[in-house]
């Protein structure tokens, strides 16, 4: 490192031999991978980004901050070489979750007592780059670089764009009983692969060991099949009570209209029913509504309603779970699926999939309090 104008330079200086090659004698002190850049600095550069809005300003604040100089381009590389290296020691469990479901207890106050872990799965959007943003990209750096009127080197070949502006990320989320604990995993995977990707994580929290195992999703039928589909041995399989409300709330909007005293009573008594009674005296008392109604846009509304509690019954046992003291909506999962696409999400932010899924990572470890774990953790080059 050198100091220009009070400012501290990333530099090496590389040594050649025919014999020996090169070597740059200054990587042996600086990381212990053999890096140009710290370890210290590459967690100070992925700390900065993960609460920026883009790379070249989480440069500039770098260079405030700690007076460590790069260009936007240099951050952009290090920060994903970071995540993918995150993502690989998750995978391989090189990065120890910060608790496990022994620590959830269901009151502090009894560390005898049970345990209880809550588990979701939902989808986020995320905004991707489309190939004819690529074209388009490409052409103005080939048209930059004739003005410049010099010969250049060669671009890299192109990578194809994605098909569509945004595409749909799935994250897995286990939190305890009071919201102080929280892991969770981004995956741009498809639906498909969500159930081996809670079963991994589930696995490295031995979930399994918990007094009570608890998964409230929306109603998404994929979501339940996947967790069903999983060897996580559920205690409980909730639909989140505000989906059935929303359902429910659209099917009065159809009926009764919007600002209609009597659908908002009937929609009330309904809910109260399902949330306090039980699923049997709610059905009867829809089937019943049902049949009082007139209109064919009524009853497809009321037959909508229907279908959907209906493939969905073995979910709708509110009564059970308040009697056990368990949660009811899934507000937890919902709320991380905006937290860990935080830095992917923002005007003019489009990402590669790959790309996107790396930087979500190191926000991820951040939410699941492993940060300090992962960047302590010895380089797997020393192990």
């Amino acid at each position: 490192m050198l100091t220009v104008n009070g400012r501290v330079k990333l530099v090496r200086r590389w040594w050649h031999s025919p014999s020996e090659g090169s070597v740059a004698p200054a990587d042996a002190w600086m990381d212990d991978e053999q890096s140009s850049v710290s370890r210290g600095v590459c967690e100070m550069a992925c700390r900065l980004n993960n609460d920026g809005h883009s790379f070249d300003k989480t440069a500039a604040n770098l260079a405030r901050t700690a007076q460590i100089s790069m260009s936007g381009e240099q951050l952009r590389q290090l920060t994903l070489a970071s995540g993918e290296a995150v993502l690989q020691a998750q995978q391989s469990d090189r990065v120890s979750p910060a608790f496990q479901a022994a620590d959830c207890l269901v009151d502090p106050r009894c560390p005898h007592g049970p345990t209880r872990v809550y588990t979701g799965v939902d989808g986020v959007m995320v905004p991707i780059i489309t190939d004819a943003e690529k074209i388009a990209r490409r052409k103005k750096v080939c048209e930059k670089r004739q003005r410049r009127g010099k010969k250049c080197r060669p671009l890299p070949p192109r990578k194809k764009g994605a098909d569509q502006a945004f595409k749909e990320f799935k994250i897995g989320v286990f939190y305890d009983e009071r919201g102080e604990r929280w892991h969770e995993a981004l995956s741009r995977g498809k639906r498909r692969s969500v159930g081996a990707l809670v079963r991994r994580e589930a696995k490295r929290l031995k979930f399994s060991q918990a007094s009570e195992r608890i998964a409230i999703v929306d109603g998404a039928s994929w979501i339940r099949h996947q967790l069903e589909e999983q060897p996580l041995h559920l205690s409980g399989l909730g639909l989140d009570f505000y989906h059935l409300s929303q359902n429910v709330h659209r099917c009065r909007r159809a009926v009764y209209g919007e600002e209609s005293a009597e659908g908002t009573a009937w929609g009330d008594a309904l809910l109260h029913t399902f949330k306090h009674t039980d699923y049997a005296a709610a059905w009867d008392q829809l089937a019943q509504w049902r049949a009082t109604l007139k209109g064919a846009r009524r009853k497809k509304a009321a037959d909508r309603l229907l279908n959907y509690v209906s493939e969905r019954r073995d979910m709708i046992n509110y009564p059970e779970f308040r009697a056990q003291g368990w949660q009811i909506g899934s507000g937890p999962t919902e709320s991380r699926c905006k937290t860990s696409t935080s830095r992917l999400k923002g005007r003019g932010r489009r990402w590669n999939i790959r790309n996107a899924e790396a930087v979500a990572a190191l926000t991820t470890l951040a939410d699941s309090n492993q940060w300090q774990i992962y960047w302590q953790t010895p380089s797997p080059a020393k192990t």
